[in-house]
């Protein structure tokens, strides 16, 4: 870590807040002091640098246009820093996680966000230790090339792959999860890379992308579902691709009306992907006969791809106007480790 340089940035979220003095009332604090907050972080000889977002946000209003900044804030500091910490809420941790390892293509360096569940300004706070050992990972070398030169998630002691993270618990300090893929690093007494896991720098240059195309739709099934609603959802105007959220292993009702609707969007030209509801598992379609239909019409299996990472995927393909065939095999085609290899 000695001589490393990594880049803070704070977008926003609890993380960033500490209590007013006088009023009692949290408020954003100024990262410039970060140090004052975390006198710890002077042990460290890392250089530290420190970018905050002029209007901090919470991270339930982070959007598309956001993403874009992050990249273009990397792209911009990329030749000056060994690694990235992006201070970020947890709500949409695992939304922003995936669709930077779309939009930061060929990525060789760390990109670590992180966050906490309780305020940094609070006595029980989980933010200090998840802020400097995400700094530790973002620093961290071996043969003087970056240990994790991909985009993760730190909290809690564990480091995930940012595209297979979700966030499962709203109350506990261990909020994240990676149900499909295994942690690439666990923080006890030592940091334990589990360098099996993490990716291969691949030595090509960084090829950014700032634009994202959000006309998605989701339609999760759930029993008693209506026709009206499922037309509703596939209709919507400007739409061009839908998140199908099925039973288990990829199944849905095989009621004609509903395969009918859906062969009608295909027809149309509209992108239609089959992730589960469950936690954890994979997409089979064609293991049961509830799923046998959707992959005949053409709808495509997403495998053991995130909700979070499929909808981000999709944003990103949707960009280059590609035929139904290319976009199924780009989708079906791991770009930055999100999908298991079928």
């Amino acid at each position: 870590m000695k001589n490393s340089s990594v880049l803070i940035i704070y977008t926003g979220g609890t993380i960033g807040m500490v209590s007013d003095p006088l009023s009692g009332i949290l408020k954003p604090f100024n990262f410039k002091n970060l140090s004052k907050e975390i006198p710890e972080l002077k042990k460290f000889k890392i250089k530290l640098d420190s970018f905050s977002f002029a209007k901090p946000i919470d991270s339930s209003n982070m959007n598309p246009s956001i993403w874009s900044d992050l990249v273009k804030i990397v792209e911009k500091n990329y030749d000056k820093y060994d690694g990235f910490v992006i201070l970020h809420g947890s709500d949409t941790m695992a939304y922003t996680a995936s669709a930077l390892s779309f939009m930061l293509e060929n990525l060789n360096k760390p990109v670590i966000l992180t966050g906490s569940q309780l305020p940094i300004g609070t006595i029980r706070t989980d933010g200090k230790e998840n802020i400097i050992t995400a700094i530790e990972i973002a620093a961290a070398k071996q043969n003087g090339k970056p240990v994790v030169p991909e985009v993760a998630i730190y909290f809690e002691y564990a480091l995930y792959r940012g595209n297979r993270t979700k966030k499962v618990n709203a109350e506990h300090f261990q909020a994240f999860a990676s149900p499909n893929y295994p942690k690439l690093a666990e923080a006890g007494v030592h940091l334990k890379f589990n360098h099996e896991y993490i990716r291969k720098p691949n030595n090509k240059k960084l090829n950014v992308h700032y634009q994202t195309n959000s006309n998605i739709a989701v339609l999760k099934m759930f029993p008693g579902i209506t026709e009206n609603y499922v037309r509703s959802v596939l209709n919507a105007h400007h739409t061009k691709a839908i998140i199908l959220e099925t039973f288990g292993s990829g199944n849905a009702p095989t009621e004609k009306w509903l395969l009918n609707l859906f062969k009608k969007a295909i027809h149309e030209g509209k992108i239609i992907v089959n992730v589960t509801q469950c936690i954890a598992g994979s997409v089979e379609q064609g293991k049961y006969q509830t799923s046998t239909e959707l992959k005949k019409l053409g709808i495509i299996g997403g495998n053991d791809i995130t909700f979070e990472a499929a909808i981000t995927k999709l944003m990103h393909l949707l960009v280059f106007q590609l035929s139904y065939t290319q976009l199924k095999k780009k989708f079906v085609t791991s770009i930055s480790g999100e999908i298991t290899k079928s």
